[in-house]
């Protein structure tokens, strides 16, 4: 029996692949816990029609996102924190800083796109990995100044 699987099934396959399975694990299991349907040409012309729908999403979104880029790579974040003589910080600049510089610049990113490896504890210039899609990183100019 062949169904289009709603979901990921582990050793089985993707959400909206075409997949033969044993008649009774369709029937039985999969069907009724609607974890896939079975193959009709009703339902082939669906999951046509969703895939489009879905690589329509997915290329807006990369647009969006390659335009944040360019808005991103304009933008020069100067930061100021208190620092020792070594030019060492008290503390450190974390992700969730830059985030909320970055609101007051006019530009709202979340703190979870910032690739930051580690905070930033010294004074100094850095650039930040910002993932905007998959596809698509920004890196952002970040200056840390003695306060």
């Amino acid at each position: 029996m062949e169904v289009i699987l709603n979901q990921d099934i582990d050793k089985i396959g993707k959400a909206g692949s075409v997949v033969k399975v044993k008649d009774g694990y369709g029937r039985n299991f999969l069907i009724p816990n609607r974890l896939a349907m079975p193959v009709t040409p009703g339902n082939l012309k669906k999951l046509e029609q969703e895939k489009q729908k879905k690589a329509l999403m997915l290329e807006s979104l990369k647009k969006d996102a390659e335009a944040l880029k360019t808005k991103l790579s304009a933008v020069s974040l100067t930061l100021s924190s208190l620092a020792k003589e070594d030019e060492k910080l008290f503390g450190s600049i974390s992700a969730h800083d830059i985030a909320l510089a970055l609101k007051e610049e006019g530009i709202e990113i979340d703190k979870s796109l910032i690739a930051l490896s580690e905070p930033i504890k010294a004074l100094g210039i850095y650039e930040v990995p910002v993932n905007l899609h998959p596809e698509v990183i920004a890196k952002l100019k970040v200056w840390v100044v003695k306060k």
